[in-house]
């Protein structure tokens, strides 16, 4: 009980396990004995033998060799060590702890400076324990970004793929008679542009679909696919309301049927212009600063789909395609040339006085106007409606061709416009064609 009082009370004062703190002092006073510090020759003989005691316990003269005559420091050590009798091993290292620190003060020093060390290499570990798993943390959430990435990515691809199913089924045939006039005798190179003329359609469309959704929401692949067919539903439902006794009052009946147009681009453009240059005719026309081309073209007996192609030298040009609701009286393509793309409707305001007065106060109330309409069923015109809206083209660049299904019988009012330039005339080079 009185051993285990003297080792708490070392321990306590010292903060470090008693074995420790002994190998420390054994340490301390074989590198420093003789250097730093110097011990008295009976202090030596008492440390040593509380080595003796601490390693092999009482001494046992029989498991010794004899020591020589002359051997005096041998037997004073001997006798130092004999002099301990049965001293417990922890009374031992006590003991020698207790000289040392008694007999050099800088002992006390190196054992503080240890402690420190340890509190530091504590310090240090738990940092490299905390660094490695703030490491880990961040390796695991790396691994579940790069997972989520690539789920999102499969996920868009997947989109991507039903999408492109569902506008191919509706454009192949489009694309295939555009390809087969392209490249009549071969078809590995119908394949190629068919195949290029659907991607272009894809990005087209995705384009034209994310305008209509609001910014940053996300467009689920069941509304990408459904959008036109729900667009045509809601055209029908608002066209009921205005129907009486089965008359359509805006031509809103047929538009139900409109199908989207497609558009893309060619990089053939000084190919496409030579063969046009060659071929003569009226496929190449001058259209003047402020000017707007108007090419009206019939829909054809037994057609179901018309093509364009169109280029310019230098600069851009305003293109935009309209379908007029009217049985065409004439196969013949025709050009019509007017100061500006409202030309053609600008005598609607001195019509206001034909107009029954009760559905001109109704349009005023409901902010419409006239030219707003571009409908003159009201004045006996034909009712018009916007296939692709005007839009400059970068067609210098590059040729801009695209196609549109038959809505219907009527006219197709392809406008090149070239209002908005005050100094510079355009030379356009144009085809268009229909299939069956």
């Amino acid at each position: 009980m009185c051993n285990n009082s003297k080792e708490d009370d070392l321990v306590e004062k010292w903060g470090l396990p008693l074995k420790e703190l002994y190998s420390l002092a054994l340490k301390f006073f074989k590198e420093k004995e003789g250097k730093a510090i110097h011990f008295t020759y009976d202090d030596k003989l008492k440390l040593v033998a509380y080595t003796r005691q601490v390693s092999h316990g009482k001494l046992d003269e029989s498991k010794l060799p004899p020591l020589g005559v002359f051997d005096v420091i041998g037997r004073d050590r001997r006798l130092a060590w004999q002099a301990l009798g049965d001293m417990s091993t922890e009374n031992s290292m006590i003991n020698f702890v207790k000289l040392v620190n008694k007999e050099c003060a800088l002992f006390k020093h190196t054992i503080e400076a240890y402690k420190a060390d340890l509190i530091e290499q504590k310090r240090i570990m738990e940092e490299k324990i905390k660094k490695e798993q703030e490491e880990l943390e961040k390796q695991f959430a790396l691994m579940d970004l790069k997972q989520k990435e690539e789920e999102e990515r499969q996920r868009q691809e997947n989109t991507k793929q039903l999408i492109q199913e569902a506008l191919n089924k509706q454009t192949y045939s489009q694309f295939l008679t555009y390809a087969q006039n392209q490249f009549p005798s071969n078809p590995d190179e119908q394949a190629i542009l068919v195949r290029q003329l659907q991607e272009q359609h894809y990005h087209q469309y995705m384009q034209q679909l994310q305008q209509n959704y609001e910014p940053g929401k996300e467009i689920e692949v069941a509304n990408a696919i459904s959008a036109p067919v729900e667009k045509e539903n809601e055209n029908e439902s608002a066209c009921s309301e205005k129907c009486e006794n089965g008359q359509c009052l805006s031509g809103e009946c047929s538009v139900q049927t409109l199908y989207p147009a497609s558009m893309w681009t060619r990089k053939d453009i000084d190919v496409f212009k030579s063969n046009l240059l060659r071929e003569g005719g009226e496929a190449v026309i001058k259209i003047n600063h402020g000017e707007t081309v108007t090419v009206r073209v019939p829909t054809a007996e037994g057609g179901n789909c018309v093509f364009w192609e169109f280029a310019t030298d230098d600069h851009d040009i305003g293109f935009g395609v309209y379908f007029e609701w009217i049985k065409p009286n004439t196969s013949q393509v025709s050009v019509h040339v007017s100061e500006s793309e409202d030309d053609d409707y600008d005598d609607l305001d001195d019509d206001e006085e034909n107009i029954n007065p009760e559905l001109l106060h109704e349009m005023e109330q409901n902010g419409v106007t006239i030219k707003d309409l571009k409908k003159s069923s009201l004045v006996d015109r034909p009712p018009l409606s916007i296939i692709i809206p005007v839009y400059r083209r970068d067609c210098h660049k590059e040729v801009y061709a695209g196609s549109h299904l038959y809505p219907g019988e009527g006219v197709y009012l392809l406008k090149f416009d070239n209002s908005y330039s005050l100094w510079r005339s355009k030379t356009l080079y144009y085809r268009i064609y229909y299939s069956q």
